[in-house]
């Protein structure tokens, strides 16, 4: 009994490391996303530490609860939404590290708690009584369904293709040296798919229906103020680490120390050298950059915002017919046909 009260507490300190690792790294790079952005439509844009500046100031700001607003749900979406982005942070490897909850949890529990924090910002917007917001609310929900086809395409593909939905287990090896030509392929269709649903799932342009600022006064957010359109930033941030993190998870769970010499495939954490640790974390920062750039940064600027049908239909149609061929070509390979 005391034993395990020690090991649930140690996670628990874990999980709160975590999460504080987790918003600072969310809100640097959403920083990072805004400079670059910037400076890809020739603009000089916010410093590196703005995102900082404007949590400080929302939470310094007066949070004002509408008349028309069911106040217990209102006030409680935006916590909904941080805590399912952090609570996903302790069933994810980062760089070197095992997940703190491995056992506990598989790729199914991720898509499902990837999924919160969409509801929890529709439940916001319904329960703030605003036209906009109850728009946007159900903009969010279109394109919630809309993209959770290819996410489940391809965690199916995961599935089969190593015979488990345990993350851990996916992770500790590469899928590209799981498959020949024909599956690495299919995992190529997978990848591309996935890299269209992270602006969609992220609400970021051209997938940014639900808040659309020139149609919907911010929509889902528009009678949000202070302290929670506060936590639903820090929300957005860090749902948008998990997602990086969770693309180097399926896809990029390469270990630069192995390649250098300073750590073996198989040696265990607690034996690698700080320089091997170190390594491995700096490298495992500078992925979740470049998808961030990729997945975020790049599209944001290239595309322009899609209709909500036209982003139905994208995620429905070619998105899902990619992930499908993808699938298929995993399953021609394995089954030696």
């Amino acid at each position: 009994m005391v034993d395990a009260v020690v090991e649930w507490s140690i996670m628990l300190a874990l999980v709160l490391l975590v999460s504080a690792i987790g918003i600072i790294l969310g809100l640097a790079y959403k920083g990072f996303d805004r400079k670059i952005t910037a400076m890809m439509q020739s603009r000089i844009g916010p410093p590196l530490r703005q995102p900082f500046r404007d949590v400080k100031k929302l939470f310094m700001k007066e949070t004002i609860i509408p008349d028309s607003a069911v106040p217990w749900l209102f006030n409680a979406a935006p916590i909904l939404a941080l805590v399912a982005s952090l609570v996903a942070f302790a069933y994810l490897p980062l760089g070197p590290f095992e997940p703190i909850m491995e056992g506990y949890g598989d790729l199914i529990l991720l898509l499902y708690l990837l999924a919160i924090p969409a509801v929890a910002m529709a439940m916001g917007g319904l329960a703030s009584g605003s036209p906009y917001a109850t728009v946007g609310a159900q903009r969010e929900l279109v394109l919630m369904i809309s993209y959770e086809l290819p996410l489940a395409v391809a965690a199916v593909t995961f599935a089969y293709n190593y015979n488990t939905f345990s993350i851990a287990e996916i992770s500790s090896q590469p899928v590209w040296n799981t498959v020949g030509i024909v599956g690495a392929m299919g995992f190529i269709l997978i990848l591309a798919a996935l890299v269209a649903v992270m602006p969609g799932e992220l609400s970021k342009v051209p997938f940014d229906q639900a808040e659309a600022e020139t149609e919907l006064a911010e929509g889902l957010f528009v009678e949000y103020s202070g302290r929670n359109l506060g936590i639903f930033y820090i929300a957005e941030v860090v749902k948008m680490v998990f997602v990086g993190a969770l693309f180097i998870a399926l896809f990029f769970p390469y270990q630069l120390s192995n390649f250098i010499g300073l750590a073996g495939p198989t040696v265990p954490l607690i034996e690698m050298g700080l320089w091997a640790v170190l390594v491995d974390v700096a490298f495992f920062l500078f992925k979740l950059l470049i998808i961030i750039y990729i997945g975020v940064s790049l599209i944001r600027v290239a595309f322009a915002r899609f209709q909500i049908d036209r982003a139905n239909y994208f995620y429905w149609g070619p998105m899902a017919i990619i992930g499908l061929v993808g699938t298929l070509l995993v399953v021609l390979e394995n089954t030696g046909i």
